[in-house]
């Protein structure tokens, strides 16, 4: 089998994780390339962004920046990705530096369990063509630029129009994203297996701005009924400028992100531990 390997370069603990992990996977016979980013601070084979995911696994050590990354590079064959927690929240990642080598050792003997998840999609449409699309497995975020002040984004779903919200930006994430920026924006944790569209407005000038939870198979439009500089971004990894009068169109992507799995159970041990739920139910009991 042929692993590929991606790690947070800011990390040295993550960064040797890395190594100890490649040289494990070689002396059992299987082969290891690591992405050019990461392969800047090894002697390891590398492979370019066309071809990462050309593999039968990615292991991604990091937290969920990383992992994002890995799925942006991943997404579009499906190459199922373990994600190694070495960040600061990780709800995407699956294990820890304790159970990787195992975790490995599952997929590798044909047993692990695969995670679908869905990923958005947004095409930008100017002058009536579309001249962009992005995917995105966490949010789409249509946004003013730093320079601008305040916005009115217009929305509609389903070709109804639904509201316009004077503020700094308009949000759709997925589940998997509800704790990423949307939880951050005062939107809804959710099940990361549910399948959904969550509209948040980001920093909304009004009282009536209500976090929105769609089903899958809409289709929401946004425009921006103000003048100033916008710019629409998928997982922070990639940005678009937006010109007056360009349409966006968000959709349920034929993309998915595929996750091996650990533990069934693992969300709701992560809530516990990276929200600090479980500590302060320690607290109140004693």
């Amino acid at each position: 089998m042929r692993v590929h390997i991606v790690g947070n370069v800011y990390r040295q603990d993550a960064l040797l994780a890395v190594q100890t992990t490649a040289n494990w996977i070689q002396k059992r016979g299987h082969e290891v390339a690591v992405d050019l980013e990461t392969g800047r601070h090894f002697t390891l084979p590398m492979v370019t962004y066309a071809e990462f995911a050309n593999a039968d696994l990615v292991v991604a050590f990091g937290g969920d920046g990383t992992l994002i990354r890995a799925a942006h590079l991943c997404a579009e064959v499906g190459t199922p990705i373990l994600g190694v927690y070495y960040g600061r929240f990780g709800f995407v990642t699956q294990c820890t530096a304790d159970n990787v080598q195992s975790s490995i050792e599952i997929f590798l003997n044909g047993k692990a369990e695969i995670e679908s998840r869905m990923m958005l999609q947004a095409e930008l449409i100017r002058g009536g063509q579309t001249v962009g699309e992005i995917h995105a497995l966490n949010e789409i975020v249509l946004q003013r630029d730093v320079t601008a002040r305040m916005m009115v984004f217009q929305v509609s779903v389903d070709n109804h129009d639904l509201t316009s919200y004077p503020a700094d930006g308009v949000m759709v994430s997925t589940p998997t994203g509800s704790t990423g920026y949307n939880l951050s924006a005062g939107g809804p944790i959710m099940d990361p297996t549910v399948q959904a569209l969550v509209l948040t407005a980001i920093a909304p000038h009004t009282l009536s701005s209500r976090t929105l939870v769609l089903r899958s198979d809409s289709m929401i439009d946004l425009t921006v009924g103000s003048r100033g500089d916008a710019v629409l971004s998928a997982d922070a990894q990639i940005r678009l400028h937006i010109l007056s009068g360009d349409e966006v169109k968000i959709t349920k992507s034929p993309r998915v992100t595929n996750l091996v799995t650990v533990n069934k159970n693992d969300f709701l041990i992560k809530l516990g531990q990276r929200l600090f739920w479980s500590q302060g139910m320690l607290e109140d009991s004693v």
